[in-house]
């Protein structure tokens, strides 16, 4: 195995950028040829468009979110690997605050998508008081939107203070932003794990609004982290292989599989615990959600979660010569991103399609138009800062590996 770095830096390489035109290209393009397509399909049918962008906007909002919660867990538990990432990650985290205002479709309809917004107060507390009046207290769309408007603004605000203070780290040096910046991670950490997870119960879990679970939106937050460590894995292959970021070689890739293999056993774990006890309690009100999901269609889009969601690619990553191959591990993240998309609809579609798998070509429509703009929004920030933290005390152990 060739133990070299993926490019050797040419004599005056710059380390602080990168031209990131050809992918930023694409993005428009898909965001025009998928938006069209969005809108023509959504004068036709605006229900369909709209369950298909919830789909859509949970599944890239995700991968943003996900950067944002490695980002911080980089600065609480400082490693190699989220050192030589950190720019990718703070791109990724910056783009959740226009990300808030993709979310309007969903809100301006939320009465076509959620069935406790389609209704009046009086007949939401009659549908739920047998499971619980609070929740007909909880679930109203005025609430609904003040929520969501909280948690962009707490996503943001900790997004944009973790990317101006290791800018401004990069600019004096200052000994003591490592110990704030680990104080503002730690912080940061406790208000995502809080409102991820309502987040979850709200755009997610509340499209059934007679099912709970308790561990729900941990098992959201498992997937978020598999998506951002996946695409940042994509994009630091993307550098790796141009002049601009040679810094990356085959024992960073082999810490970023070892990483991927541990996300992606901790989601399968979050998975399992949920199935596990609502399978051993078999209580009426919480069985309905997975025997949605094993009749039907869906049983298929199950099994192929287990078998190749996690499964296969598990299997994969075992092998220390694919973590330390930079094409198959950034093939192997590309495929797990693949899935995540699968999860996504695993765990949506099921409240629209309970009878039989509905596959319309706008749940393909919408997840080309919001990546679209995603991408572009991604390239924008990543391109605003340099490509590496030259301010970050474990730069140079994290570039030679001590």
């Amino acid at each position: 195995m060739n133990e070299r770095p993926v490019v050797s830096p040419p004599p005056g390489a710059t380390l602080l950028a990168v031209d990131l035109r050809r992918p930023r290209g694409w993005g428009i393009l898909a965001a025009v040829v998928f938006g069209v397509a969005c809108v023509i399909g959504g004068v036709f049918d605006t229900t369909q468009f709209l369950r298909s962008y919830l789909m859509a906007f949970v599944l890239w909002v995700s991968i943003a979110l996900g950067c944002l919660g490695l980002q911080m867990l980089g600065h609480v538990a400082p490693g190699r690997w989220t050192v030589v990432l950190r720019r990718t990650l703070e791109a990724g985290s910056r783009t959740i605050l226009p990300m808030a205002f993709l979310f309007l479709p969903v809100l301006l309809g939320v009465n076509k998508l959620y069935p406790w917004a389609a209704h009046g107060p009086s007949e939401v507390q009659g549908t739920l008081e047998s499971h619980g009046g609070d929740k007909a207290v909880y679930l109203n769309v005025p609430f609904f939107i003040a929520r969501s408007i909280l948690y962009f603004a707490v996503w943001s605000g900790a997004a944009y203070l973790l990317s101006r203070m290791t800018l401004a780290q990069d600019g004096t040096g200052d000994p003591a932003l490592p110990r704030r910046l680990r104080k503002l991670g730690a912080a940061g950490l406790v208000a995502y794990g809080l409102t991820v997870t309502f987040a979850a119960i709200d755009w997610m879990m509340s499209l059934d609004p007679h099912w709970w679970s308790t561990i729900y939106g941990v098992y959201f937050i498992g997937h978020q982290a598999l998506a951002g460590l996946s695409f940042a894995i994509i994009v630091a292959y993307y550098l790796a292989r141009r002049p601009a970021q040679a810094i990356l070689d085959t024992d960073h890739f082999h810490d970023f599989g070892k990483m991927l293999l541990a996300l992606l056993m901790l989601w399968a774990y979050f998975a399992f615990s949920q199935f596990l006890v609502i399978w051993s309690g078999n209580l009426p009100e919480e069985i309905p959600y997975f025997v949605d999901r094993t009749r039907g269609g869906f049983r298929w889009v199950s099994l192929a979660l287990v078998a190749l969601g996690f499964a296969l690619p598990f299997l994969v990553l075992l092998s220390r010569d694919i973590k330390r191959h930079p094409g198959w591990l950034a093939l192997v993240a590309a495929y797990l991103l693949l899935f995540r998309w699968v999860d996504v609809y695993w765990l949506i579609a099921p409240a629209f399609h309970r009878e039989a798998l509905g596959i319309h070509w706008l749940d393909v429509a919408a997840v080309g138009a919001v990546g679209g703009v995603w991408i572009v929004l991604f390239t924008r920030e990543l391109g605003r800062r340099p490509l590496v933290p030259l301010g970050e005390p474990a730069l140079l152990e994290a570039v030679s590996h001590g």
